[in-house]
This record gives C-alpha cells, structure tokens and sequence, in this order.
C-alpha cells in the first residue's frame, strides 16, 4: 500500500478531515499564498476541463453563447438593485488604488495615496449588474430579444471560514445572463436551465438530485424565484449543487433596460440568472468516493482507463508494450480515455495505489503469464472487484464495463439518499432525526419567522420545496398552522 492510502484518515472517523485529506492527496487541490484562495492542480482541473466541456455543449445545444463580461464592477452599480446589494454587500473584495509605489523607508512597495481611485472597483460576486449595464445598450425593441449568454469566469466572495472547492474565496464557475420579451418565456428559461444541471449531474456525474424552488429566505438576492438542484453527500448533509434564478424585471428596472413591444409600446425586459461552480468538483468527490481514494464516474474521469505491465526483465516489456499498443489503440477508437503507465521510475504496487487514490475507473494489468494465455487483469475501481478477461474482445468488455460503472455508482448513490430520506410529523421527532442526518420531509407553515426558528434550534434550512414531490397540504411540524405541502430539511455545506 502507497504511504497516501495509509495517512487517508477514514470516513467513519472524521468525514471532514477524509475530504481534506482527499483533495490534497489526490492531487486534487491546495491552499494557496492568498488566504481563502485555492491552487487547483492540473489532475483536479483536468476534471473541471470534463465538466465545463460537457456542459458548454449542453447549454449551445439549447441555443447559448459565450461572451465575457469585466471583472470590475464599479460600486454604484449594486447600489441599484437593493436587495442585491444587501445580499453580497458583506462578501465584496475592493479595489481602492490603482498605483503603488516604492516604500519611503526602502523596504518594499507602497500603496501611492495619489492613486485613489474616484469610484471604487468592486471584484465581481457575481455580474448582474454589469451585464444589465452592458444589456441596456444590447436591447431597444422586441427583435433584439431574447438574449442568451454564458460566461466561464472566476469569481470572489470574501468568505470567513473555507474549504477546498465547496467554499472559496475566488472559485471558477458559468454564469448564465438572459433577457425575455415575456414573462413566461423567462420563467420558462429559468426551468429549462434547472433541468439542464439536473440532467448533467445525474448523467455525467452520477448524483442524483433534487429539483426544487427555495424559500423566500433562502432565494439569491435580487430574484422572485431561485430554483436549484439538491443532493445528498455520504454524511447525511446536503449540497446545494446548482441554481436557476428567476429575476423577474427587477434588474431591466434598476439599469433602465426597456424594448418596444409587439404593440410598439414601452416595456421592461424579462431576466434570468443561473451558475454552477467548482462546488460540484466537492459533490463529485462526497458522493462517490471511499476510504481507498477517489472513485470517479467514467464519464467526467480524464483517465478513463489506466493499463500497468509487470514484467522481470526489458525482453518481457517490449513484448508486452507490443501487445498493448494495439489495445490502446482499439480503446482510444471507442473514445475511451487510456494511459499506458510502463515508466519504470515507480513498482507496480505503488502504481496501482496511486491510480486507485486518484479514483481511475478501470486498471487492466498484463504480466508476462497474460502475455503467454492473451489474457489481461481488470479491476473496477467502484467495488474493486478483480478479473481476469481474454484479450480477445476486450476493448468491447472495457467500454460497456465503463457504462456498468457508471450505473452503479449512480444507483449505490441513490439508494443511499432514498434510505436516509424520512418523513416526519412532529418537531420533537425532527430534532430527534436531523441529529441522524438525511433528508427530512415535512410540513412548514411557510413563514419565515418559524424557517429561523428551526435554523436557530437544529442547524437545517429549507433545501427546496421539491417540484416534483408531495403536494398534500399538512399542519406545520412546529406551529399547527395551515401546510401547502412537504418540504426537505436538511443541515448542509
């Protein structure tokens, strides 16, 4: 066993520091110099590269572009929509100066007082408000809409307390900006955009979601409706994993954006606002992985498929290494992500400890024996159940094995969420189960007073109020009164 596998510390003994320890010794991710701020290293960004690739496709397919918005907001932009303001105004980063200058005393550099600036920059939180500035110059009548632009950027929200990837102080992420001539298209865009991340979480990383609106209390700053996507990690917390935001006209008013209609009168544009971030590197990584490392779904991994020959001497390498090019060479045809890992820096033990850390999906393993009976080892990284296959056929064997991973590490995922998913009746039975973690259903009098009452008390929020899930009104789990339907609690990241 690889000294990695042996410092990993076990779910079952500290879940927090297991994910710690994870994303460092996977290669994953590090703290950086700047504080809050991560380095994501090339193993942990070739994963990032799958899912914004993936996705970018998804969303050309349902008709976006890309463009790309500044970093600097000026700070008379988010005094224009109020409760947007409120909502980032703790978390923004911002620039003063634009100049420094050698330090009187010699010793380094200083801010230059000359410098100030006469509006102050803030780094963006999010870009609302400089895209609806840069909108009102897009949009003038009813044929310039609707508008439907993406941006892959990086963005800072000065977080207090961080951790790799699900909490950062800058984290890379889209932000999808619309505008709509209607309301009904926007909210239909908002809905759209919510089943396009649950679509891909499911599909390509294997988390099964919940669809959902938020409450009141818990929807982004600035919209009518936050729409978002909820799953469940392997300690019973949720994480929210994607949001769709309704905003209503609210932002067209702030910034002045208005078209002329059909009927050639005046009227407000219509907006949407939806992201996904780096947040989902952490949901691929709680939902799947074990005590061993990584496990990750075939269809994100950036190796899909690592081949390690054991071999006693140069004659049986280049025997083996002839045998297997023409392997790798089939797999790559079936579009299989393979490497060939003959360098002999490191013994095959520490290989397969290190591929297994980094959670490759298959390892194919050929010694000299294989050679002798064509035969190869194959090991699925998601039971780590071994064996051996004739090497006739076996790129067929790979790639529908690479499918059959990705089911099951899909269905191990949503079992696991249906088992701890209860329904409950009364707030003591609720105090009771939330220490139990999981997602709890129950009634909600759908206020906010008692929302923070039972945030104050037990830690869990209102994760969603579920699209597709029971609509039998109820009494309220806390005050009796009056329930439209269930909704999930949950304590979450």
């Amino acid at each position: 066993m690889a000294k990695e596998l042996k410092d990993l510390t076990k779910r079952s003994e500290n879940y927090s520091q297991w994910y710690n320890d994870l994303v460092v010794k996977a290669d994953l991710a590090e703290q950086s110099a700047v504080r809050g701020c991560m380095v994501i290293k090339p193993y942990g960004y070739a994963i990032w590269e799958k899912i914004q690739r993936q996705l970018d496709d998804m969303f050309k397919e349902t008709g976006h572009v890309n463009a790309y918005f500044p970093l600097l907001i000026p700070k008379s932009f988010l005094s224009r929509e109020a409760e947007h303001v409120e909502g980032f105004a703790k978390e923004c980063a911002v620039v003063t100066h634009h100049r420094l200058k050698n330090s009187p005393d010699g010793k380094g550099v200083v801010v230059d007082p000359e410098a100030k600036l006469e509006e102050e920059l803030i780094i963006r939180p999010t870009s609302e408000t400089i895209i609806w500035n840069t909108y009102r110059n897009w949009i003038n009548s009813y044929r310039d809409l609707p508008i439907l632009c993406n941006q892959w950027a990086n963005v800072m929200r000065w977080e207090m307390r961080t951790r790799l990837f699900l909490r950062t102080a800058e984290f890379l992420w889209q932000e999808g900006h619309t505008a709509h001539a209607t309301r009904e298209e926007a909210e239909e865009e908002a809905i759209r955009m919510l089943n396009v991340y649950a679509d891909f979480a499911e599909k390509y990383m294997a988390v099964p979601v919940v669809k959902g609106v938020k409450s009141a209390n818990e929807r982004f700053a600035g919209a009518l409706d936050t729409y978002t996507i909820e799953a469940m990690m392997q300690d019973g917390k949720a994480l929210q994993s994607g949001t769709s935001h309704f905003l209503g006209q609210n932002f067209a008013k702030a910034f002045d954006v208005q078209f002329v209609n059909k009927e050639n009168k005046m009227e407000y544009v219509w907006a949407t606002s939806w992201g996904v971030s780096t947040r989902l590197m952490g949901a691929l990584i709680m939902t799947h992985s074990d005590d061993n490392g990584l496990v990750l779904p075939p269809h994100l991994a950036p190796i899909q498929v690592v081949i390690v020959p054991i071999y006693k001497n140069e004659e049986q390498l280049n025997l083996i290494n002839e045998k297997v090019a023409g392997i790798v060479s089939s797999l790559k045809a079936l579009g299989v992500s393979v490497k060939y890992d003959n360098a002999d820096n490191k013994r095959p033990g520490f290989k397969f400890a290190d591929y297994e850390l980094k959670g490759v999906p298959v390892r194919l393993v050929m010694g000299a024996r294989d050679l002798e009976n064509n035969t190869m080892e194959v090991m699925r990284r998601d039971t780590l159940e071994k064996e051996t296959v004739s090497c006739d056929g076996i790129e067929a064997y790979v790639k529908n094995l690479l499918e059959e991973i990705q089911a099951n590490i899909y269905q191990k995922a949503l079992d696991y969420r249906t088992s701890h998913t209860i329904t409950v009746d009364s707030y003591d039975e609720f105090k009771e189960k939330i220490e139990e973690g999981g997602f709890i259903l129950a009634h909600w009098d759908g206020t906010t007073e008692t929302e923070e009452k039972i945030k104050e008390e037990t830690k869990a929020t209102i994760r969603c109020i579920p699209l597709d899930g029971d609509k039998t009104p109820g009494k309220c789990m806390v005050t009796g009164k009056p329930s439209a339907c269930r909704v999930i609690f949950a304590r979450a990241y």
